[in-house]
């Protein structure tokens, strides 16, 4: 249960042992956002501050790489325990600087856990390999090394997962970070950091860097003792972290946005696809990479299951993260719920109906209704671009072919969901859908085991399972003769 007496909020940024307190105006200000409360401060550190935290993870690096692998699963098992025996406290300080409900927020945590227990696992990483190809006199074989020092910039709505996602594989092959945590969210990283020094994660290995994002960005991203980044957030800042990485050729990994469909075919089981378009849909308010974006339902079905949708839209419940009736949080600021405002009164001139919501909620303004908009066309805004809110369009379709043509013209392809109770259809609609994950006749797909992104605008590489580890390590080939 949630208790926010017993949170405390570390106030300082991170750089190996020290943590570097606020020093006077030179601060960044994180607020709830559902009251607007001020939480606290965080500082902004200076480009002087922002390279001794990479030459200090450099410095921790040399130490790291050399250890066994046992050894630093062992530490990676440590801190996952230390998760666990704090995942209250954790999700709390979600709740609070994020505004998801606690239970939503605890699911997060124990999710964020699960990353590190994962990659706690010495047999995941591949040490290499001899091959039998060279001839009499010689030795062909092939070993890994960790890139190096790593840096990852974090998003606000998944403060906690996304950290440790991306930290979990990079200290399990000997890597360093330096994380830059997102402004709106910085408390929940820096306790997860705290937690792992506890846990007898060497000093230096995790950098927590708070103040302005374009000075660290551009410092790491132009760094040449940085030798990877990891991003999740808009397509739009991928590009340019892209782009100032070229000069380094720096190894990247980017999960950008996404326009996730969600296709509702003739033979769909109504009552399995409603269900599992409220999971994907309305999950943290709508504000998931992955959430559904625009449903497309089978002309067959459309007004079946518009019916049964607007139901379950209509019981869910708004109001604070710390009330456990809480289904639906505030959205993360005021700029959050213009884009939505903007979105749907796009829809409605276009001529989609608004069947329920369509405004903020009268209790308080921080909270956006979630809504159903029916009769909704492929020209609306609201299915063309990512909407991040609690706003489900319902696209009326008839030609299934047609549909993924237009699918697949799409720029994005981070995910895709369908619902069919055809083997036949659900094997071609997983193969003809350009995107990085597919959901049959599910509405969450997420798993540690599992890799996680997109292709296209929707990014490079891959998080999660086996591949997460390989996005960390170089192949070194080594010929010897004797």
């Amino acid at each position: 249960m949630m208790n926010e007496k017993q949170v405390d909020l570390k106030q300082a940024a991170l750089i190996g042992v020290n943590w570097i307190p606020c020093s006077g105006s030179n601060t960044l200000k994180v607020f709830n956002p559902a009251s607007g409360e001020l939480l606290g401060t965080v500082p902004k550190l200076s480009e002087e501050q922002v390279r001794y935290a990479i030459t200090t993870a450099e410095r921790a690096f040399n130490s790291w790489r050399k250890t066994s692998i046992n050894e630093r699963c062992a530490v990676l098992n440590n801190w996952y325990q230390k998760i666990k025996e704090n995942e209250e406290r954790l999700a709390s300080i979600i709740t609070l600087e994020q505004g998801k409900p606690f239970a939503e927020a605890l699911g997060e945590v124990r999710y964020a856990a699960s990353y590190v227990k994962w990659y706690a696992q010495p047999a995941l990483q591949d040490n290499g390999s001899a091959m039998p190809n060279g001839s009499e006199g010689e030795s062909l074989k092939t070993i890994t090394e960790p890139v190096g020092v790593c840096a990852a910039i974090t998003p606000w709505n998944f403060p906690a997962a996304m950290l440790t996602r991306k930290v979990a594989p990079a200290l399990a092959v000997g890597c360093s970070m330096i994380i830059k945590p997102a402004p709106e969210t910085p408390f929940t990283a820096l306790a997860l950091s705290e937690l792992a020094l506890l846990a007898g994660v060497p000093p230096g290995l995790i950098n927590v860097v708070t103040g302005d994002a374009q000075l660290i960005g551009d410092i790491v991203c132009t760094s040449k003792q940085v030798k990877k980044l990891s991003f999740t957030g808009s397509t739009a800042v991928g590009r340019h972290l892209m782009r100032a990485c070229a000069s380094t050729v720096k190894r990247l990994s980017l999960e950008l946005g996404g326009n996730a469909p969600f296709i509702v075919c003739s033979d769909a089981d109504i009552d399995k696809a409603v269900e599992g378009a409220m999971q994907s849909k309305f999950r943290n308010a709508g504000q998931t990479c992955v959430c559904a974006n625009a449903f497309y339902v089978h002309d067959s079905l459309y007004d079946r299951f518009a019916s049964a949708f607007e139901k379950r839209i209509k019981a869910l419940s708004l109001g604070l993260g710390s009330d456990p009736h809480t289904d639906i949080g505030p959205l993360i600021n005021e700029r959050a719920l213009e884009k939505v405002e903007a979105l749907v009164r796009d829809a409605r001139e276009k001529g989609g109906k608004i069947v329920y919501g369509g405004e903020r909620w009268a209790e308080s303004e921080r909270w956006y209704l979630p809504t159903l908009i029916t009769e909704a066309t492929t020209d609306m805004r609201c299915v063309q671009e990512e909407v991040f809110g609690p706003v489900a369009p319902l696209v009326r379709y008839s030609d299934e072919d047609s549909l993924i043509a237009s699918l697949r013209a799409q720029d994005t392809g981070l995910a895709a969901y369908f619902y069919s109770e055809s083997l036949k259809r659900i094997h071609d609609l997983a193969a003809e859908l350009e995107v990085g994950m597919v959901g049959v006749n599910t509405g969450v797909i997420s798993d540690p085991a599992m890799p996680f992104g997109g292709v296209k605008s929707s990014g490079l590489g891959r998080e999660g399972g086996r591949q997460g580890i390989t996005e960390y390590l170089e192949t070194k080939y080594i010929k010897l003769c004797y």
